[in-house]
């Protein structure tokens, strides 16, 4: 294994928005000199934080990537964005990690998606540490901030740092590891200072009770600690890092990136004891349908992910991508084993913020990129030609919520589908569909930021311009009563006249049976060619029905009798009879609208349980059991769509950010006869105002 890997660190910065890790990082960037300037999310002029977007609304919208060297080690830091409508991305990314600094503000305590980061490293088995931030604010508090974490977050967490002076007096850090003191002055600058005499006390304690903790990692110290025996300050520096990479604890530093307090501390604590690529150890992959290991060597043949794409309609796109294995050139081709292509590149480049740089060659754990690829996106594997494998990807969160949209003009409507489909390979989270039956093109996402960010994306990258609203619900019509009717056709003027005459009976199938169509003539009296044309009427007629225009389903239709006319009879004639016997036979057959029904389950911490189900009784839904996942309640329920259009900010005020959900459909369920009359009435009402 290379020494340059080994000195290599892919460091996932992670948290609720709002935390700091971008200021966070910016210092980090800083302090190392691999930037010339501090940059600020609130001043705009964030290395970071550089779309117009994120500059406008002042928080990260996608994931960034730098690079600094601290201490004869190279970093790559990983930016996630904290807020809910952007957070699938803190998911999607996290494998191109190897540790997780998971980022809290120390006047909030532990938020929600920082818990939710800590939570997704379990699911990639990375070593996280976390940072407390924002030491120096009003009202920031330490201890209260750790009482947080109690029974919210596993591994347990152990206590490395202690902060000096609270709140506008907070200047400077205790490590309990190497019991010494060190204050910042205004430039961020430390000097080493003794244990302030109040703190000595505390910091005794702690240190105790951190030399206690990192002895239960490994079975031969705590032998020796259990036995009364001082740990050595190297064993306790060397069992603090095994811990940390066999996941056994969680370290728990602090600071203020404002202030520049404490990052040069968590700068040499991410490279002494946050894993490498090595640490990190072989990825699992396929090689057809076997299951292999890639260990993270140069002179293994290439491997890599592809965890991140960026489009830029003029520079073209831009593929982040981690190497597993091997190393590349600076030119080359090599396979996309996830679409079955070759592909060639001409540039390797380092991501340094918003700007690149060519390199001439890259080695496991690398993290670099391709411009111009012509069939590569997010999730792919890319290989030596030679050795296909083929990496699991990670699974975006759910779309929470849908938004019908529509292109401004018909020059934005060619351009509509292809713009929003690049858009979706920056942001998997997206997705675009097509609803065949309200003809409606919809687009889905985290949120309404997420879906109005997106949007600002399609004007200002493709000149797109779209209006949105909530998308029209698919109701049904279908008949619960069997009737039988006659449908005829009489036509005369001039010449051949038009005649078509048969009679139908309609009769109610279960639910979610169709349509089905039965031919039950006898003795000719309609010719067998125009059977087929009754059923089109009536297939045709069904597409709107009679209610609300809604398409009408789960109904048999059966000719059963009729007349014709030897010249007067055509395909055509039939085809009215049969659409005349449909609406006249539905209108006696009681017709009633039908509604989907969506399966619901809600991932929930117990305290919000009353509120969720009292909740659902009112949108008319049916709970249909309940489940424990950890600490966290999961509610399965029934609940029509029309009641949970805009459910995603509902429950997110309901459970203070806390409550997940996801939703499929279920089956169609008559509407009662009250809403009925309203949903008509609403259709019949929007159908004069396009008139």
């Amino acid at each position: 294994m290379s020494d340059a890997t080994e000195k290599l660190r892919n460091i996932m910065m992670a948290g609720h928005g709002g935390c700091g890790k971008t200021s966070l990082s910016e210092v980090m960037l800083f302090n190392a000199g691999s930037t010339s300037r501090l940059g600020s999310v609130d001043d705009g002029n964030s290395s970071l934080d550089f779309d117009e977007e994120e500059i406008k609304r002042k928080i990260s919208l996608s994931t960034a990537v730098h690079h600094y060297s601290w201490k004869n080690h190279y970093v790559n830091i990983i930016d996630t964005p904290g807020d809910q409508n952007f957070f699938s991305e803190t998911k999607t990314c996290m494998p191109a990690a190897d540790g997780v600094i998971a980022v809290m503000d120390a006047v909030s305590g532990l938020e929600v998606r920082t818990e939710q980061a800590i939570g997704f490293t379990s699911e990639f088995n990375l070593p996280c540490a976390l940072f407390i931030n924002k030491m120096d604010r009003e009202r920031a508090d330490f201890t209260r901030a750790m009482e947080s974490t109690a029974d919210r977050i596993s591994p347990k967490t152990i206590i490395i740092q202690l902060p000096i002076g609270v709140e506008d007096g907070f200047n400077g850090i205790v490590d309990l590891v190497s019991l010494k003191a060190y204050q910042y002055d205004a430039a961020g600058k430390a000097t080493k200072i003794d244990i302030p005499a109040d703190m000595q006390d505390m910091v005794d304690v702690e240190r105790e009770s951190l030399v206690e903790n990192i002895a239960e990692a490994d079975d031969a110290l705590l032998e020796k600690y259990l036995e009364g025996i001082a740990l050595t300050q190297e064993e306790l520096v060397g069992a603090l890092r095994k811990g940390i990479l066999k996941r056994q604890f969680i370290p728990v530093l602090c600071g203020s990136a404002k202030k520049n307090i404490g990052i040069d501390l968590l700068a040499t604590f991410i490279v002494e004891n946050m894993p490498s690529p090595i640490d990190r150890g072989a990825f699992q992959a396929f090689k057809g349908e076997e299951e292999i290991s890639l260990d993270p060597d140069p002179k293994k043949p290439f491997a890599a992910f592809v965890f991140k794409t960026i489009i830029d309609p003029y520079a073209g796109q831009l593929s982040i991508f981690r190497i597993v294995s091997g190393k590349l050139g600076k030119d080359g081709t090599f396979l996309n084993t996830t679409k079955d292509v070759k592909e060639r590149f001409t540039q390797l480049l380092c991501i340094e913020g918003k700007d690149q740089k060519t390199i001439t060659e890259a080695g496991p754990g690398s993290i670099v990129a391709f411009t111009k690829l012509k069939s590569t996106s997010t999730g792919d594997t890319i290989c030596d030609e030679g050795n296909p494998v083929t990496f699991k990807c990670a699974t975006p969160l759910s779309p929470i919520i849908a938004f019908a949209i529509t292109a401004k003009t018909k020059k934005d409507e060619d351009k509509l589908f292809s713009s929003l489909t690049k858009l979706i390979e920056e942001d998997p989270s997206l997705t675009i569909t097509r609803n065949t039956e309200t003809k409606e093109t919809v687009l889905s996402g985290r949120g309404q930021v997420h879906i109005e960010a997106t949007i600002g994306k399609l004007k200002r990258k493709f000149n797109v311009e779209v209006d949105y609203k909530m998308p029209t619900v698919p109701y049904k019509e279908t008949i619960k009563k069997k009737v039988r009717v006659q449908g005829k056709h009489k036509k005369q003027s001039g010449g051949h006249g038009q005649y078509g005459d048969c009679w139908v009976q309609l009769e109610p199938l279960p639910r979610g049976k169709g349509f089905e169509f039965v031919d039950a003539v006898v003795g000719g009296v309609i010719p067998r060619q125009y059977i087929p044309a009754v059923e089109k009427g009536i297939v045709e007629a069904a597409v709107r029905g009679v209610l609300a225009g809604f398409p009408c389903v789960d109904f048999r239709a059966t000719v059963d009798d009729g007349s014709y006319h030897a010249v007067d009879s055509s395909e055509m004639a039939f085809k009215v009879a049969g659409s005349l016997a449909f609406k006249k036979a539905v209108l006696e057959a009681n017709p009633v609208l039908l509604e989907p029904i969506m399966k619901l389950e809600i991932t929930t911490p117990d305290d919000y349980m009353g509120d969720i189900m009292g909740d659902l009784n009112a949108r008319r839904g049916r709970v249909l059991g309940m489940d424990s996942a950890g600490k966290m309640q999961v509610i399965k329920a029934n609940v029509p769509l029309s009641e949970i259009l805009m459910y995603a900010a509902d429950l997110i005020s309901m459970t203070g950010s806390r409550g997940e959900f996801t939703m499929e459909f279920s089956h169609l369920d008559e509407v009662p006869s009250e809403m009925a009359e309203k949903v008509i009435a609403a259709v019949k009402q929007h159908q004069q105002d396009a008139e």
